[in-house]
């Protein structure tokens, strides 16, 4: 094994550990123990990730990049926005019944709570987020809509509507308090979402 790929394979354990005692013990995650889980030392999470929280924003970046490239072959390219919408609508639905859709929802949420208990994370991981977001903003920008194209602004403004419906869909699902929110329920809130005043640009009106 190079070096490289120790180092790949020391990362790759350490993000697998913290994944398991993050979600369980969110701020109150100790080092030791994470490095104990990778059976490496905590020397090599500093040395890789230069403290806990480089450590949780890794893990953050780490845990969305595959979900955005998923989203991405999912609304393929000749969509108008409405029908864009619909199936990242669905796409997202979907989620909600994978193996794993509890411990990603109990990652969320430790991860608000962390960020709560420390506004430098909680600066670092939105941070992290809005860059993974630009994906799904390059998703929609561009595409046709009521005869016209769907601006930068526009995306970025009817990413983040979309971000706030699906987040607390998504949560009610498991939890059962969401009845009857199947795939054509998510994608009909998503399209009135995206019909409406998510598009209008106020800074463009007032000029």
């Amino acid at each position: 094994m190079t070096r490289a790929e120790a180092k790949e394979r020391n990362r790759r354990a350490l993000l697998d550990a913290a994944f398991q005692v993050v979600s369980r013990d969110g701020y109150r995650a100790r080092l030791d123990e994470i490095a104990e889980r990778a059976d490496l030392t905590t020397g090599a999470i500093y040395s890789l990730f230069g403290s806990k929280n480089g450590l949780v924003v890794a893990l953050v970046a780490d845990y969305l990049r595959p979900y955005y490239e998923e989203i991405e072959q999912a609304v393929p390219a000749g969509l108008d926005l409405l029908e864009a919408v619909d199936a990242f609508a669905r796409h997202y639905r979907r989620s909600c019944d994978a193996p794993d859709a509890l411990s990603h929802l109990s990652l969320q949420i430790t991860l608000l709570d962390m960020a709560l208990h420390d506004p430098e994370l909680g600066s670092q991981l939105a941070t992290s987020i809005r860059s993974q977001e630009d994906h799904l903003i390059a998703l929609f920008t561009g595409r046709s809509h009521n005869g016209s194209v769907v601006t930068l602004r526009q995306a970025q403004r009817l990413t983040t509507a979309l971000r706030a419906l699906f987040v607390g869909l998504s949560q009610g699902v498991p939890l059962g308090l969401a009845p009857g929110a199947d795939e054509q329920y998510f994608a009909d809130a998503a399209r009135a979402l995206a019909s409406g005043v998510s598009l209008i640009d106020h800074d463009a009106d007032a000029s």
